[in-house]
């Protein structure tokens, strides 16, 4: 027992010692609970909902007062279509049509035994399966108060999606889950690139005939072909187990996956640039990738989340990779259009790769 006692306060020791890694690691709980508090105690969803009243009665008038009293809605008034195309680029979270014949059906006896129930018709996007979820809790709040529990409904949701193909609702995590492996790949690179160096690896690699570019090159190479290949089973799978139809480019889409591949692998080039042992760089990759991946949309809808968090999902590069693949792969309604998306991407590139450029040790 003294002995295990002894080495046990050895490893204590050497632990603190390395200033680094127990910063991060004691760091990264307290982001974590914090940063889960934040999202999870906000004051709920904040939708922008286009308005299309295609029936102009004193009924319909009276319906967008009862949704536009309902805490944080807000409801831009335009006709179906443009409010639809405001959809697809982002702009609005959904859009609710009352059709022509919306008060007629009403003052005829709608949801009474010789009455068919009046429709209102709500758009959504399949491929942020949070947001429409808190789109119906609206829908349905509204529409309980104007059907006053009664039986048979006198207003019935009539649903419609953003996309014209049919897809399975596994179609739309697909994408997102390619841009979380795509992230991994890339910036976990930093953790071997910093054992390496402890071990005096790089050291020795610089010290022969070959050229620097040529060995971060190779490495470059070898991960965007890791994410290559993650892709391709990711997809093969997903069609092949699951009947995940793939309705977008897959051109546009190895594109983006390759531009994420590198420009993770330079933001794991930057990670290795600071962190001073491999400790220290599996504290450092936990406490970026894991805001990351909560921050970005991939699990959580951003608009139901506090503002300054929603002002980070707005920067970080994650947030930009899985949008592109949603709009590549599946259609998705567009968080940012497609080539803002290549553009934020490009910019953390280019950033990371000078910062790695002048701060990346090989001793």
């Amino acid at each position: 027992m003294k002995a295990l006692r002894a080495l046990t306060i050895a490893n204590i020791k050497s632990y603190r010692r390395d200033r680094a890694a127990l910063f991060w690691t004691l760091a990264f709980p307290l982001v974590f609970i914090v940063m889960f508090g934040l999202i999870f105690s906000s004051t709920g969803s904040r939708l922008t909902l286009g308005w299309s009243d295609e029936d102009g009665s004193s009924a319909a008038a009276a319906l967008r007062v009862a949704f536009a009293a309902q805490n944080g809605v807000t409801l831009v008034d335009a006709a179906r279509e443009p409010s639809l195309e405001q959809m697809k680029l982002g702009k609005i979270d959904g859009v609710i049509v009352v059709p022509a014949g919306y008060g007629a059906a009403l003052a005829a006896g709608a949801g009474t035994t010789s009455g068919k129930p009046a429709d209102v018709v709500v758009y959504t996007d399949p491929s942020r399966p949070n947001l429409v979820g808190s789109i119906y809790q609206v829908v349905g709040s509204v529409l309980g108060v104007v059907n006053l529990g009664g039986r048979p409904a006198i207003v019935v949701p009539v649903g419609e999606n953003v996309q014209t193909e049919t897809l399975k609702p596994i179609s739309y995590f697909v994408p997102s889950m390619l841009g979380l492996s795509v992230m991994q790949v890339g910036i976990f690179a930093a953790i071997p690139l910093v054992a390496d160096r402890e071990k005096l690896i790089l050291k020795r690699l610089a010290a022969t005939p070959l050229r620097r570019w040529q060995l971060v090159g190779s490495n470059v190479l070898m991960r965007l072909l890791i994410a290559l290949v993650q892709t391709a089973i990711i997809v093969t799978v997903g069609a092949l187990a699951f009947g995940v139809e793939i309705v977008g480019s897959l051109v546009l889409t190895v594109g983006f996956v390759a531009l994420g591949a590198v420009t993770f692998l330079a933001l794991g080039y930057v990670i290795a640039s600071f962190a001073s042992t491999e400790d220290a760089a599996n504290g450092m990759t936990s406490i970026i990738q894991f805001p990351m991946m909560f921050l970005s949309g991939s699990f959580f809808q951003i608009d139901e989340m506090p503002e300054f968090l929603r002002g980070i999902a707005r920067i970080i590069p994650l947030t930009y990779l899985s949008d592109a693949l949603r709009q590549v792969m599946v259609g998705g309604a567009a968080f940012a259009p497609l080539w803002m998306c290549a553009a934020v991407l490009a910019g953390w590139l280019v950033a990371c790769l000078g910062i790695a450029a002048v701060k990346f040790r090989w001793q």
